[in-house]
């Protein structure tokens, strides 16, 4: 039997979720929102939500779909950027969207163009000194940082880095050139050189402008330091120097050039710390050396005595030579400088670098000294036959008794006395000496 028909129920219709009504966010909400356990959203619409962070950031996001797929940027952080400013943000996103363009592209562009306009000359200059100025020394460091800050920044300072072009870089070197300082201008298209190649290497440039300037600049006339290298005309100066009635520590200073035959630099900035009267050696570290390696002078008895004496004024200083006007900075090299002109040595005749001139000269042609010890002495690059450097303690004796030599020679040209070589200074070692020099250098 067939029962009773049965009604039949029409098939239940799929409920499709209703979209989530979003309220739109108002100032309060934002202003109030509070930190959570853990990070959470709050949505304005449209793609716009504000994510709440534990620490109590807040940042906005807008999300949307191009291409098919789901992304998303930022606005930036409440309430630098308030609900306002967010909302003008969404907007003109969405009509980059209209346009058939990526919002996040747009984003990009702008952030780029941003960066390239922060990235001037000035900016790229100061963060390579300062990432390279441990590998100068104090002095030098300085000298490029006042060099670009007079020659290149007023000129080409707020530019673009990447912008800069040969012809512009050349106007400010010529300008350098217009008042006679032609080396300076030369020194200055390295200085600028070296800062478009590391703009170069850090990708914010693509080349180096400088480099299309060689031979752009006359070359300037070869220059030396004025020395006085006759022994004739270096007793006058040595007496001069003992004469000198002006500042104690810079009258020091000059007595004190002939017997270390230091660079100006070096001798300016000799600390306190680094001179042990006792051992009677100086120890100059790398970082104060034009070849950034440690350099000992070792002191003859002259100088011990000359430093013990300035100590009981300067020991209380960092530096040996303080600077008149403050104990807390060496001596200016316009100082030494200035005091050679007040006894009658003009730039012509005499500087404060020619002490270095005059000792490697009279050493070698007139005590005929072995040319290694006077260069090591000198701090010049010397290498032993297998090419390796020589290190600082490197004929540490021998270089004592040439330093004791040289003073007490010094001390005999002001006497107007005859110097008695070393006994052991015959003229087979000399020779040896010199064959060895000579084979060394081949």
């Amino acid at each position: 039997m067939i029962g009773p028909q049965t009604k039949m129920e029409a098939p239940k219709k799929e409920e499709m979720p209703m979209p989530k009504r979003i309220t739109p966010l108002t100032e309060i909400k934002v202003r109030m929102a509070k930190p959570r356990e853990s990070e959470y959203k709050i949505f304005d619409g449209g793609g716009l939500y504000m994510t709440v962070t534990p620490s109590g950031g807040k940042l906005w996001h807008f999300k949307y779909r191009f291409s098919g797929k789901e992304k998303k940027i930022s606005f930036g952080p409440y309430p630098e950027v308030s609900l306002a400013a967010a909302r003008q943000r969404r907007e003109d996103a969405r009509r980059n969207l209209v346009q058939n363009i990526d919002p996040s592209d747009v984003r990009k562009a702008q952030k780029q163009a941003k960066t390239e306009e922060a990235e001037t000359f000035e900016v790229i200059a100061r963060e390579m000194h300062a990432r390279f100025r441990s590998a100068w020394t104090e002095g030098h460091a300085a000298t490029i940082m006042s060099r670009m800050e007079r020659d290149l920044f007023p000129w080409i300072g707020n530019r673009p880095i990447k912008e800069i072009k040969a012809p512009e870089l050349l106007a400010a070197l010529r300008r350098v050139e217009s008042r006679g300082a032609l080396e300076s201008a030369h020194r200055i298209r390295t200085i600028a050189g070296q800062v478009f190649r590391y703009a170069v290497a850090t990708g914010r440039a693509e080349r180096d402008p400088a480099a299309d300037l060689k031979g752009a600049l006359p070359q300037p006339k070869e220059k030396h330091h004025a020395a006085i290298i006759d022994p004739k005309e270096v007793a006058p100066l040595l007496r001069a120097i003992d004469g000198y009635q002006g500042n104690f520590v810079v009258k020091s200073a000059l007595r004190l050039a002939p017997l270390f035959f230091v660079r100006p630099g070096e001798l300016r900035q000799a600390e306190w710390v680094e001179i042990d009267l006792d051992e009677s050696v100086w120890n100059i570290p790398a970082s104060k050396m034009k070849m950034k390696q440690a350099h000992i002078v070792p002191l003859c008895s002259q100088a011990v005595e000359i430093l013990t004496e300035l100590k009981r004024l300067t020991g209380g200083s960092r530096y040996v030579f303080p600077s008149g006007r403050s104990f807390a900075r060496p001596l200016s090299n316009n100082a030494i400088l200035a005091a050679l002109r007040r006894m009658g040595y003009d730039k012509d005749t005499m500087t404060g670098h020619g002490f270095r001139a005059m000792a490697r000269t009279i050493l070698d042609e007139v005590l005929q000294v072995r040319p290694d010890f006077i260069e090591h002495q000198l701090a010049h690059a010397v290498r032993d036959p297998n090419g390796r450097a020589y290190n600082r303690t490197a004929h540490l004796a021998e270089r004592r008794k040439m330093m004791q030599r040289w003073a007490d020679y010094l001390d005999g040209l002001k006497a107007r006395a005859t110097v008695i070589p070393f006994e052991d200074h015959t003229d087979e070692i000399r020779h040896r000496a010199l064959i060895d020099f000579i084979l060394k250098k081949a």
